[in-house]
């Protein structure tokens, strides 16, 4: 029973890691937004690539402009959070409670 045990906590620290570094992104994209980022820098382009789907997907959502502010990217941030502190525990304490 073990083996599923450690199999569940790499599952979830690997996917607390990719979450971390999606939110390295996100704000790699809100500070590029700040300046005048070149679009057609490769960086740019991907980081714009990685971020944009999503976002449009909060746009489309939720009415997040408010006063010609975009708040996707905090309504994401916000999401992630969400997924590392309570979604990804509960559901591996789950997962190992019915192993156990």
């Amino acid at each position: 029973m073990f083996v599923y045990t450690n199999l569940i906590v790499f599952i979830v620290s690997t996917l607390n890691q990719l979450l971390w570094l999606y939110t390295l992104v996100v704000l790699a994209s809100v500070v590029m937004s700040w300046v005048d980022a070149s679009p057609y820098n490769p960086i740019v382009r991907t980081i714009y690539a990685i971020t944009e789907p999503v976002f449009d997907m909060v746009r489309r959502s939720l009415p997040v402009f408010f006063g010609g502010l975009d708040f996707a990217p905090f309504v994401v941030l916000i999401g992630i959070q969400f997924l590392e502190q309570y979604l990804l525990p509960t559901v591996a304490r789950l997962l190992i409670s019915g192993f156990a």
